[in-house]
Protein backbone atom coordinates (compact mmCIF):
# COMPACT_ATOMS: atom_id res chain seq x y z
CA UNK A 1 0.00 0.00 0.00
CA UNK A 2 1.65 3.11 -0.75
CA UNK A 3 2.34 5.92 2.10
CA UNK A 4 1.24 8.59 -0.63
CA UNK A 5 -1.76 7.99 -3.60
CA UNK A 6 -0.27 9.98 -6.97
CA UNK A 7 -3.58 11.19 -8.93
CA UNK A 8 -3.14 12.11 -12.46
CA UNK A 9 -6.19 14.22 -13.49
CA UNK A 10 -7.32 15.20 -17.30
CA UNK A 11 -7.89 18.77 -16.19
CA UNK A 12 -9.81 19.16 -19.49
CA UNK A 13 -12.07 16.59 -19.34
CA UNK A 14 -15.97 16.66 -18.82
CA UNK A 15 -18.12 19.70 -19.51
CA UNK A 16 -16.06 22.48 -18.44
CA UNK A 17 -12.86 21.28 -17.70
CA UNK A 18 -10.30 22.66 -14.92
CA UNK A 19 -13.00 24.97 -13.80
CA UNK A 20 -14.74 21.66 -11.83
CA UNK A 21 -11.25 19.42 -12.24
CA UNK A 22 -9.50 22.01 -9.69
CA UNK A 23 -11.82 22.79 -7.14
CA UNK A 24 -13.17 18.74 -6.80
CA UNK A 25 -9.53 17.93 -6.56
CA UNK A 26 -8.89 20.32 -3.81
CA UNK A 27 -12.14 18.93 -2.11
CA UNK A 28 -11.00 15.40 -2.12
CA UNK A 29 -7.68 17.05 -1.15
CA UNK A 30 -9.63 17.86 2.05
CA UNK A 31 -10.48 13.91 2.79
CA UNK A 32 -7.22 12.57 2.08
CA UNK A 33 -4.44 14.71 2.92
CA UNK A 34 -1.86 11.97 1.79
CA UNK A 35 -2.61 12.88 -1.82
CA UNK A 36 -0.43 14.20 -4.42
CA UNK A 37 -1.70 15.26 -8.27
CA UNK A 38 -0.41 15.42 -11.91
CA UNK A 39 -2.52 17.60 -13.45
CA UNK A 40 -2.52 17.66 -17.45
CA UNK A 41 -3.69 20.54 -19.29
CA UNK A 42 -3.63 24.01 -20.93
CA UNK A 43 -1.31 26.34 -17.86
CA UNK A 44 -3.84 28.97 -18.77
CA UNK A 45 -6.92 27.18 -17.57
CA UNK A 46 -5.42 25.14 -14.85
CA UNK A 47 -3.24 27.80 -13.24
CA UNK A 48 -6.03 30.42 -12.46
CA UNK A 49 -8.02 27.81 -10.64
CA UNK A 50 -4.95 26.19 -8.55
CA UNK A 51 -4.03 30.10 -7.22
CA UNK A 52 -7.66 29.78 -5.64
CA UNK A 53 -6.64 26.25 -2.99
CA UNK A 54 -3.04 26.87 -1.86
CA UNK A 55 -3.33 23.53 -0.42
CA UNK A 56 -3.53 21.87 -3.77
CA UNK A 57 -1.23 23.75 -5.01
CA UNK A 58 1.38 22.73 -2.56
CA UNK A 59 1.23 19.38 -3.97
CA UNK A 60 0.37 18.93 -7.84
CA UNK A 61 2.43 19.65 -10.85
CA UNK A 62 1.36 20.86 -13.87
CA UNK A 63 2.01 19.50 -17.20
CA UNK A 64 1.17 21.14 -20.04
CA UNK A 65 -1.11 20.63 -23.24
CA UNK A 66 -3.52 22.02 -25.50
CA UNK A 67 -4.64 19.17 -27.01
CA UNK A 68 -8.13 17.62 -25.32
CA UNK A 69 -10.43 15.09 -26.73
CA UNK A 70 -13.99 16.90 -27.51
CA UNK A 71 -16.49 15.30 -25.67
CA UNK A 72 -18.23 14.32 -29.15
CA UNK A 73 -15.13 12.70 -30.58
CA UNK A 74 -15.34 9.14 -31.82
CA UNK A 75 -12.92 7.03 -30.02
CA UNK A 76 -11.10 6.59 -33.31
CA UNK A 77 -10.59 10.24 -33.73
CA UNK A 78 -9.64 10.36 -29.71
CA UNK A 79 -7.04 7.72 -30.54
CA UNK A 80 -5.86 9.42 -33.55
CA UNK A 81 -5.46 12.61 -32.78
CA UNK A 82 -4.83 12.93 -29.11
CA UNK A 83 -2.28 9.69 -28.93
CA UNK A 84 0.47 10.96 -26.76
CA UNK A 85 -0.46 14.70 -26.81
CA UNK A 86 -3.97 15.05 -24.63
CA UNK A 87 -4.65 15.90 -21.39
CA UNK A 88 -6.42 12.28 -21.03
CA UNK A 89 -3.53 10.31 -22.82
CA UNK A 90 -0.70 11.68 -20.70
CA UNK A 91 -2.87 11.29 -17.69
CA UNK A 92 -3.70 7.40 -18.10
CA UNK A 93 0.02 6.96 -19.65
CA UNK A 94 1.30 8.77 -15.94
CA UNK A 95 -0.45 5.44 -14.93
CA UNK A 96 1.65 2.89 -17.22
CA UNK A 97 5.03 5.05 -16.67
CA UNK A 98 4.61 4.70 -12.74
CA UNK A 99 4.31 8.44 -12.21
CA UNK A 100 0.95 8.12 -10.67
CA UNK A 101 -0.93 4.94 -9.22
CA UNK A 102 -4.69 6.24 -10.92
CA UNK A 103 -5.50 8.26 -13.70
CA UNK A 104 -9.31 10.36 -13.56
CA UNK A 105 -11.13 11.67 -16.03
CA UNK A 106 -14.48 13.24 -16.75
CA UNK A 107 -13.88 13.28 -20.54
CA UNK A 108 -15.60 11.06 -23.35
CA UNK A 109 -16.44 7.66 -22.41
CA UNK A 110 -15.93 5.53 -25.54
CA UNK A 111 -12.51 7.53 -25.64
CA UNK A 112 -11.28 7.01 -22.43
CA UNK A 113 -11.63 3.37 -22.57
CA UNK A 114 -10.29 3.18 -26.50
CA UNK A 115 -7.02 4.94 -24.84
CA UNK A 116 -6.86 3.15 -21.93
CA UNK A 117 -7.21 0.06 -23.50
CA UNK A 118 -4.26 0.66 -26.19
CA UNK A 119 -2.06 2.12 -23.48
CA UNK A 120 -2.16 -0.18 -20.37
CA UNK A 121 -3.64 -3.25 -21.92
CA UNK A 122 -6.31 -5.75 -20.22
CA UNK A 123 -5.72 -8.44 -17.88
CA UNK A 124 -4.83 -12.14 -19.07
CA UNK A 125 -8.29 -13.21 -19.75
CA UNK A 126 -10.36 -9.90 -20.36
CA UNK A 127 -11.45 -9.37 -23.64
CA UNK A 128 -12.76 -5.74 -23.04
CA UNK A 129 -12.73 -3.92 -19.74
CA UNK A 130 -16.19 -2.71 -18.46
CA UNK A 131 -16.50 0.42 -15.85
CA UNK A 132 -17.79 -0.65 -12.51
CA UNK A 133 -19.47 1.05 -9.71
CA UNK A 134 -20.74 0.95 -6.10
CA UNK A 135 -24.74 1.55 -6.88
CA UNK A 136 -26.44 2.41 -3.32
CA UNK A 137 -29.73 -0.13 -2.90
CA UNK A 138 -32.30 -0.92 -0.68
CA UNK A 139 -30.34 -3.20 0.61
CA UNK A 140 -26.87 -1.60 1.21
CA UNK A 141 -24.48 -0.93 -2.40
CA UNK A 142 -24.32 -3.53 -4.83
CA UNK A 143 -21.64 -3.57 -7.42
CA UNK A 144 -22.99 -2.68 -11.06
CA UNK A 145 -20.93 -3.49 -14.19
CA UNK A 146 -20.88 -2.70 -17.37
CA UNK A 147 -22.47 0.51 -17.36
CA UNK A 148 -20.92 1.56 -21.17
CA UNK A 149 -17.71 0.98 -21.69
CA UNK A 150 -18.35 -1.65 -24.74
CA UNK A 151 -21.56 -2.41 -26.56
CA UNK A 152 -22.65 -6.04 -26.65
CA UNK A 153 -20.43 -9.50 -26.00
CA UNK A 154 -20.77 -12.76 -25.89
CA UNK A 155 -21.26 -15.31 -22.60
CA UNK A 156 -17.74 -15.35 -21.81
CA UNK A 157 -17.43 -11.35 -21.72
CA UNK A 158 -20.83 -11.67 -19.38
CA UNK A 159 -19.18 -14.10 -17.15
CA UNK A 160 -15.41 -12.40 -16.98
CA UNK A 161 -18.14 -9.46 -15.72
CA UNK A 162 -19.31 -11.54 -13.05
CA UNK A 163 -15.98 -12.50 -12.15
CA UNK A 164 -14.50 -9.18 -12.21
CA UNK A 165 -17.61 -7.95 -10.14
CA UNK A 166 -17.35 -10.27 -7.52
CA UNK A 167 -13.62 -9.80 -7.18
CA UNK A 168 -14.55 -6.23 -6.48
CA UNK A 169 -17.09 -6.93 -4.09
CA UNK A 170 -15.11 -9.11 -2.08
CA UNK A 171 -12.81 -6.35 -1.49
CA UNK A 172 -14.89 -3.70 -1.05
CA UNK A 173 -17.72 -5.31 0.41
CA UNK A 174 -15.61 -7.95 2.69
CA UNK A 175 -17.45 -11.08 1.55
CA UNK A 176 -15.83 -14.07 0.42
CA UNK A 177 -18.54 -15.20 -2.17
CA UNK A 178 -20.89 -12.49 -3.60
CA UNK A 179 -24.05 -13.17 -4.97
CA UNK A 180 -24.11 -12.49 -8.74
CA UNK A 181 -27.23 -11.77 -10.76
CA UNK A 182 -27.41 -11.16 -14.45
CA UNK A 183 -29.80 -7.80 -15.65
CA UNK A 184 -32.60 -9.46 -17.89
CA UNK A 185 -36.14 -8.71 -19.07
CA UNK A 186 -37.59 -11.58 -16.63
CA UNK A 187 -36.32 -14.02 -14.05
CA UNK A 188 -37.58 -16.78 -15.88
CA UNK A 189 -34.34 -19.04 -17.60
CA UNK A 190 -36.46 -18.90 -21.25
CA UNK A 191 -36.27 -14.88 -21.33
CA UNK A 192 -33.41 -12.83 -22.55
CA UNK A 193 -31.00 -12.99 -25.60
CA UNK A 194 -29.59 -16.22 -26.28
CA UNK A 195 -25.95 -14.60 -24.88
CA UNK A 196 -27.64 -14.04 -21.88
CA UNK A 197 -29.04 -17.40 -21.59
CA UNK A 198 -26.27 -18.98 -22.15
CA UNK A 199 -23.80 -17.24 -19.54
CA UNK A 200 -26.37 -18.01 -17.16
CA UNK A 201 -25.87 -21.53 -17.65
CA UNK A 202 -22.21 -21.47 -17.73
CA UNK A 203 -22.17 -19.62 -14.22
CA UNK A 204 -24.35 -22.63 -12.86
CA UNK A 205 -22.39 -25.43 -14.70
CA UNK A 206 -18.85 -23.74 -13.72
CA UNK A 207 -20.05 -23.25 -9.92
CA UNK A 208 -17.30 -20.81 -9.33
CA UNK A 209 -15.69 -20.45 -5.82
CA UNK A 210 -15.43 -16.62 -6.10
CA UNK A 211 -19.14 -16.37 -6.55
CA UNK A 212 -22.46 -17.23 -5.61
CA UNK A 213 -24.94 -16.82 -8.96
CA UNK A 214 -28.12 -16.35 -8.30
CA UNK A 215 -30.12 -16.14 -11.51
CA UNK A 216 -31.39 -13.24 -13.29
CA UNK A 217 -32.22 -9.95 -12.07
CA UNK A 218 -35.17 -7.51 -13.77
CA UNK A 219 -34.62 -3.60 -13.41
CA UNK A 220 -36.24 -3.30 -10.28
CA UNK A 221 -34.02 -5.31 -8.98
CA UNK A 222 -31.03 -3.39 -9.21
CA UNK A 223 -32.60 -0.71 -6.75
CA UNK A 224 -33.37 -3.76 -4.33
CA UNK A 225 -30.38 -5.39 -3.71
CA UNK A 226 -31.14 -8.36 -5.23
CA UNK A 227 -27.24 -9.47 -5.65
CA UNK A 228 -24.08 -8.00 -4.50
CA UNK A 229 -23.03 -7.79 -8.69
CA UNK A 230 -25.16 -6.93 -11.21
CA UNK A 231 -23.75 -7.69 -14.39
CA UNK A 232 -24.82 -6.23 -17.90
CA UNK A 233 -23.32 -5.93 -21.29
CA UNK A 234 -22.57 -2.00 -21.50
CA UNK A 235 -25.93 -0.96 -23.53
CA UNK A 236 -28.02 -1.79 -21.03
CA UNK A 237 -25.96 -1.15 -17.90
CA UNK A 238 -25.55 2.79 -19.38
CA UNK A 239 -29.66 3.19 -19.82
CA UNK A 240 -30.08 1.93 -16.38
CA UNK A 241 -27.73 3.94 -14.91
CA UNK A 242 -29.02 7.28 -16.66
CA UNK A 243 -32.75 6.08 -15.83
CA UNK A 244 -31.82 5.50 -12.26
CA UNK A 245 -30.33 8.90 -12.23
CA UNK A 246 -32.78 10.89 -13.82
CA UNK A 247 -35.62 9.19 -11.51
CA UNK A 248 -33.57 9.80 -8.48
CA UNK A 249 -33.22 13.77 -9.64
CA UNK A 250 -37.03 14.10 -10.28
CA UNK A 251 -37.78 12.40 -7.11
CA UNK A 252 -35.85 15.16 -5.12
CA UNK A 253 -37.35 17.74 -7.20
CA UNK A 254 -40.47 16.85 -6.51
CA UNK A 255 -39.73 16.28 -2.47
CA UNK A 256 -38.22 19.94 -2.73
CA UNK A 257 -41.76 21.31 -4.27
CA UNK A 258 -43.92 19.19 -2.18
CA UNK A 259 -42.39 20.62 1.22
CA UNK A 260 -42.23 23.95 -0.04
CA UNK A 261 -46.47 24.24 -1.21
CA UNK A 262 -47.90 25.17 2.28
CA UNK A 263 -46.44 26.72 5.73
CA UNK A 264 -47.55 23.48 7.03
CA UNK A 265 -45.44 21.64 5.09
CA UNK A 266 -42.56 23.69 5.67
CA UNK A 267 -43.08 23.48 9.30
CA UNK A 268 -43.15 19.45 8.79
CA UNK A 269 -39.76 19.76 6.70
CA UNK A 270 -38.18 21.90 9.83
CA UNK A 271 -39.36 18.72 12.08
CA UNK A 272 -37.92 16.18 9.93
CA UNK A 273 -35.03 18.30 8.48
CA UNK A 274 -32.24 15.72 9.19
CA UNK A 275 -34.46 12.80 8.01
CA UNK A 276 -34.87 14.41 4.61
CA UNK A 277 -31.43 15.40 4.50
CA UNK A 278 -30.34 12.33 4.60
CA UNK A 279 -32.93 11.32 1.98
CA UNK A 280 -31.83 13.72 -0.47
CA UNK A 281 -28.19 12.60 0.09
CA UNK A 282 -28.80 9.11 -0.70
CA UNK A 283 -31.09 10.19 -4.22
CA UNK A 284 -27.76 12.63 -5.48
CA UNK A 285 -26.53 10.96 -8.45
CA UNK A 286 -23.11 12.93 -7.43
CA UNK A 287 -22.31 10.98 -4.85
CA UNK A 288 -22.28 7.78 -6.43
CA UNK A 289 -19.99 9.10 -9.20
CA UNK A 290 -16.54 7.27 -10.39
CA UNK A 291 -16.71 4.11 -12.03
CA UNK A 292 -13.68 2.19 -12.10
CA UNK A 293 -12.64 0.49 -15.91
CA UNK A 294 -12.20 -3.18 -14.50
CA UNK A 295 -9.72 -5.77 -16.67
CA UNK A 296 -6.48 -2.98 -17.29
CA UNK A 297 -3.20 -3.11 -15.86
CA UNK A 298 -3.48 0.05 -14.44
CA UNK A 299 -6.63 1.94 -12.50
CA UNK A 300 -8.57 3.92 -14.48
CA UNK A 301 -11.56 6.09 -13.03
CA UNK A 302 -14.44 7.72 -15.05
CA UNK A 303 -16.30 10.39 -13.81
CA UNK A 304 -19.58 11.56 -15.19
CA UNK A 305 -18.80 14.67 -17.67
CA UNK A 306 -21.52 17.22 -16.54
CA UNK A 307 -20.79 17.07 -12.89
CA UNK A 308 -20.55 19.78 -10.07
CA UNK A 309 -16.96 20.03 -8.30
CA UNK A 310 -18.46 18.01 -5.07
CA UNK A 311 -19.27 15.26 -7.26
CA UNK A 312 -16.10 15.15 -9.37
CA UNK A 313 -14.47 14.76 -6.00
CA UNK A 314 -16.51 12.01 -5.36
CA UNK A 315 -14.80 10.79 -8.66
CA UNK A 316 -11.22 11.25 -6.94
CA UNK A 317 -12.37 9.56 -3.35
CA UNK A 318 -12.88 6.51 -5.74
CA UNK A 319 -9.78 6.63 -7.47
CA UNK A 320 -8.14 7.12 -4.01
CA UNK A 321 -9.57 4.40 -2.35
CA UNK A 322 -9.31 2.11 -4.96
CA UNK A 323 -5.48 2.29 -4.92
CA UNK A 324 -5.34 2.95 -0.86
CA UNK A 325 -6.96 -0.66 -0.52
CA UNK A 326 -4.98 -1.93 -3.24
CA UNK A 327 -7.65 -3.18 -5.22
CA UNK A 328 -6.19 -4.10 -8.72
CA UNK A 329 -3.94 -6.27 -7.05
CA UNK A 330 -6.39 -8.08 -4.99
CA UNK A 331 -8.48 -8.35 -8.52
CA UNK A 332 -6.11 -10.13 -10.08
CA UNK A 333 -5.59 -12.37 -7.68
CA UNK A 334 -9.28 -13.08 -7.03
CA UNK A 335 -9.28 -13.86 -11.18
CA UNK A 336 -6.55 -16.40 -10.82
CA UNK A 337 -6.92 -18.05 -8.05
CA UNK A 338 -7.89 -22.06 -8.27
CA UNK A 339 -6.43 -22.15 -11.60
CA UNK A 340 -8.23 -19.17 -13.03
CA UNK A 341 -11.66 -19.01 -13.23
CA UNK A 342 -11.62 -16.92 -16.64
CA UNK A 343 -9.90 -20.04 -18.02
CA UNK A 344 -12.47 -22.44 -16.77
CA UNK A 345 -15.15 -19.84 -18.14
CA UNK A 346 -13.52 -19.79 -21.49
CA UNK A 347 -12.88 -23.86 -21.77
CA UNK A 348 -16.54 -24.47 -20.49
CA UNK A 349 -17.60 -22.54 -23.45
CA UNK A 350 -15.62 -23.56 -26.14
CA UNK A 351 -16.54 -27.00 -24.83
CA UNK A 352 -20.26 -26.30 -25.55
CA UNK A 353 -20.11 -24.33 -29.27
Amino acid sequence: MPQKVRIALDAMGGDVGASVVIPGAAISLTRHPGTEFLLFGDRASIDPELEKHPALKKVSRVIHTDVAVGMDDKPSQALRRGRKTSSMWLAIDAVRKGEADVAVSAGNTGALMAMARFCLRTLPGIDRPAIAAVWPTARGDSIVLDLGATIGGDAHHLVALAVMGSAMASVLFEKERPTVGLLNIGVEEIKGHEEIREAAELLRTLNLPQLEYVGFVEGDGIGKGAADVIVSEGFSGNIALKAAEGTARQMSELLRVALSRTWLTRIGYLLARSAFKELRDKLDPNKSNGGVLLGLKGVVVKSHGGVSAEGFAYAVDVGYETVHYDLLTKINRMLNRDGGALAQAQTAQEAVS
